[in-house]
């Protein structure tokens, strides 16, 4: 191991009185999707007057109000080819538009306005880039806070942390499990900072949400469905990371799970993809966070740490991540690497990692953005 020298959560309501579920069953072949735009300046009447119409059809709308449009999202296995030309002589809309895409909550086309998710006030998305730093694993209470308290002295905006870790060895330390959340929790009650902590099983999710601030779905849980779910129907923020292996049409896939279930408050996280090259842990694709900005409206971080494996490669890439667009980073940073219990390889310690952060302000600040 080479020694080391010394940034509003969307709000998707229904008409009043309610009469939307705004759960969805996303079932994969044979599912359609269409958007109804509605006119600048419609009621809720007319509003109203649609979604009863699709209700007629057995069909459900996902309501999207936006600072320039409102539109109303619609997903069924069976939209009846006539719907479209009917729907346009409503009152108060102005067309409808197909959703082509296999994911269609996530699409842009459902939604051009960019989802800014909101955790305990730091806003994910936008015009600002938030930092999300901190150890792999919770080791210790000594460990979790002095790093909690360094990363928020440089400028870090939550605090990551891991108690439940998927190895590839079973003989690795796996974590401390709920100890270790308890230590999240008392970080962010010293510090302020909101945590994030992996969530590994269905049955665990409930214990996670007690403690946690975002839920977080690791590379090897993408396309774990039922966890996808499960997270989904708490209604809390999710980070949900890439698979090793999983093209970005799979990544947004696993994310239309999530908001299917009526949880609008995702952010993606590309973490590297596992490709032929060996002298990197992954091979971090900023392909993906350029391509994925500009197919869904959800907020996209970055993980150089995963994504690269060396801690030395991790500030260049963090700064070429928020050049090419990515709303925040996801950062080892561990108080003594060498002795790290898990991932120290790829951690800065402290005193890089604040070394970091002003240089990141001044990539945000030349590309229009806010650190």
């Amino acid at each position: 191991m080479s020694p080391q020298p010394t940034t509003t959560r969307t709000v998707l309501r229904p008409v009043s009185p309610p009469v939307l579920d705004q759960r969805f069953v996303v079932t994969g072949e044979g599912v359609e999707a269409m958007i109804v735009v509605m006119q600048t300046g419609s009621n809720d009447t007319q509003i109203q007057a649609v979604i009863e119409r699709l209700e007629e059809h057995h069909l459900r709308g996902h309501l999207v109000r936006g600072a320039e449009r409102t539109v109303i999202g619609v997903v069924g296995a069976a939209i009846p080819p006539t719907l479209r030309e009917e729907l346009e002589h409503f009152s108060g809309v102005k067309e409808t538009l197909r959703i082509t895409q296999p994911y269609k909550l996530v699409s842009r086309e459902l939604r051009p306005i960019d989802t800014v998710v909101d955790v305990r006030g730091v806003k994910v998305g936008g015009n600002r880039c938030v930092v999300i730093a901190g150890p792999c694993s919770v080791e210790s209470e000594e460990q979790i806070i002095t790093t909690a308290r360094a990363v928020r002295e440089a400028g870090a905006s939550m605090l990551r942390g891991g108690a439940f870790k998927p190895r590839s060895s079973p003989y690795t330390f796996r974590g401390l499990g709920e100890l270790g959340l308890r230590l999240l929790a008392q970080a962010r009650e010293e510090t302020g900072l909101p945590i994030v902590t992996e969530v590994m099983t269905p049955n665990d999710v409930d214990l996670v949400a007690r403690y946690a601030d975002v839920l977080q779905i690791g590379a090897r849980n993408m396309q774990n469905y039922q966890l996808l779910e499960e997270v989904g129907r708490t209604g809390m923020p999710v980070l949900l990371k890439r698979g090793l292996s999983a093209t970005i049409e799979e990544w947004l896939l696993s994310a239309e799970y999530v908001v299917a279930q009526g949880n609008p408050n995702v952010i993606l996280c590309e973490r590297g993809i596992r490709t032929f090259e060996t002298a990197t842990r992954n091979t971090l694709d900023l392909n993906a966070v350029a391509l994925a900005r500009r197919r869904t409206h959800l907020p996209v971080i970055v993980d150089p740490s995963h994504g690269t494996g060396k801690w030395y490669l991790a500030p260049p890439l963090a700064l070429a991540s928020i050049a090419a667009g990515a709303d925040g980073l996801i950062i080892e940073v561990h108080p003594d690497p060498d002795r790290a219990r898990s991932d120290g390889g790829q951690s800065l310690n402290p005193e890089n990692f604040a070394a970091l952060m002003p240089k990141l302000a001044a990539v945000a600040a030349a590309v229009g953005r806010s650190l």
